[in-house]
């Protein structure tokens, strides 16, 4: 198939979005596959990852216009994205807009999928896709065993809604209780006072930091499909998650949720840390779940 995809990848660490478009693009030409980023001539899919233009100045808007005049190409939209995650306003109705002219959703977790049903949605034809990890990167390691328990977290974004209110909760717990130690690492919007701040990371140097650490801590509201999980749960550490996570709760578990900083407080000095059920799939496989909806859709 030859399959326009409205996104480039970036090189460098960067949304989990990102991590997804390198890999389709990977997987898909060693597939066999065309992937373009703009419009020619025999295209048989369109895959919006964002409505609007981004790096590549190919809209919704421009895929609908050229299946007007390609009758048989289609159009289908990954879902990553709505109001709640940063507490925007216009995203979820911009979506909704865009479903009444797609063939086909590819949303990338259940959560998502139901968030956005339930607020009306016109596409009938929808599709559940976790992303991947790179299991090469990110893996289990030997631990810091510096004799105290090791708190990590990371995020490319610095919104607010990616939990900095529980991290700086933890930065104040880490300072009343020595035997423990917090590591943020990613775009970081706070003053800590007792956390180590580790610029952002991506790849194996991220997977190298990350699976040194005890246990993973995750604040995040309304995360759609958060790769930061995924990776934490690659590097087989016990990864506890804020009841409102959203697609958080669906990929740590019920089990690993804290409805409270108190409630978290509690979990972290019982230090009694369970490992979650889910197991991630490497991005090869994420791809070719994509590549099955695709054809699926052409056919």
């Amino acid at each position: 198939m030859k399959i326009l995809i409205n996104r480039k990848p970036v090189d460098g660490p960067w949304g989990g979005g990102n991590l997804l478009v390198k890999a389709f693009c990977d997987q898909m030409t060693k597939k066999g596959h065309k992937i373009v980023h703009g419009p020619e001539e025999g295209i048989d899919i369109i895959v919006i990852q964002d409505p609007r233009s981004g790096n590549t100045g190919f809209s919704i808007n421009d895929a609908i216009q050229y299946r007007n005049l390609h009758s048989k190409t289609k159009i289908v939209q990954r879902i990553n994205e709505c109001d709640a995650r940063k507490n925007t306003s216009g995203i979820d109705q911009m979506l909704g807009e865009c479903s009444k002219y797609i063939d086909a959703t590819i949303f990338v977790s259940s959560w998502m999928k139901s968030y956005h049903l339930e607020k009306g949605w016109n596409c009938n034809k929808n599709y559940i896709v976790y992303n991947g990890a790179d299991l090469n990167h990110f893996r289990s390691r030997e631990k810091i065993n510096n004799g105290k328990i090791n708190i990590v977290t990371h995020h490319w974004s610095n919104n607010f809604l990616k939990g900095f209110d529980v991290y700086n909760a933890i930065d104040r717990f880490v300072g009343e209780h020595e035997s423990f130690t917090f590591t943020y690492i990613g775009r970081c919007r706070n003053s800590f006072n007792n956390t180590v701040v580790v610029e952002p990371k991506f790849g194996l140097e991220l997977g190298k930091i990350l699976s040194k650490h005890d246990v993973y801590i995750s604040g995040s509201r309304f995360d759609p499909g958060p790769n930061h999980i995924l990776e934490s749960l690659a590097c087989k550490i016990p990864t506890y998650v804020f009841k409102e996570g959203g697609g958080c709760v669906e990929f740590a578990g019920r089990d690993h949720v804290f409805n409270t900083v108190e409630d978290l407080k509690k979990l972290l000095l019982s230090k009694k840390f369970e490992s979650n059920t889910m197991e991630v799939s490497d991005w090869e496989t994420c791809i070719d779940n994509f590549e099955n909806v695709l054809v699926e859709v052409s056919n």
